[in-house]
């Protein structure tokens, strides 16, 4: 149970100076991965005494899978890998529930970073500031004629009332 609840912990990001991730939804056939997978169970093995395999869920079932990250190379370096899914099998259709933020992976990133790495006895506004100078989520690209473009991911990811304390 204690794990179930911490891989909620994604549902914080709805009531921080975030932008609320999108719920999407699914329905048709069994297609969505859980995350690599499509919905399976473990079951014994019928041949290997002692041993667990995975089959396929086809007629009911449920899987969950939370927020998927990594850290790469520190502590604090933060990767995306998927998003929070819920999916139900039931005959052979399967319902699925997607948390989806714009930007996926800059959100993630930032969020992450926002909710394990800044100091939280500090007010929002300054966890944001902190956030925002520790991990700057500025990426700069170059277009087809040469020319450089800097895009700051925290002007598309925060909500409004946070938008002013980006530096210029």
């Amino acid at each position: 149970m204690k794990y179930f609840l911490e891989s909620l912990m994604f549902l914080k990001a709805y009531f921080s100076p975030f932008k609320a991730p999108k719920i999407k939804f699914y329905f048709g056939k069994i297609r969505m991965g859980v995350p690599y997978f499509h919905p399976r169970k473990t079951v014994k093995s019928k041949t290997k005494p002692g041993y667990y395999e995975f089959k396929y869920i086809k007629w009911f079932g449920f899987n969950y899978t939370g927020l998927g990250y990594k850290t790469k190379w520190e502590p604090d370096d933060y990767r995306h890998e998927w998003n929070p899914i819920f999916s139900f099998v039931f005959i052979g259709l399967q319902f699925c529930i997607l948390i989806v933020p714009d930007h996926d992976m800059h959100y993630w990133e930032s969020w992450l970073y926002y909710n394990y790495n800044t100091d939280k006895t500090k007010s929002k506004k300054d966890r944001i500031i902190q956030c925002m100078e520790k991990f700057p989520n500025i990426w700069v690209s170059t277009n087809k004629d040469g020319s450089k473009e800097e895009i700051n991911y925290y002007k598309l990811i925060l909500r409004k009332k946070y938008l002013k304390y980006i530096p210029t």
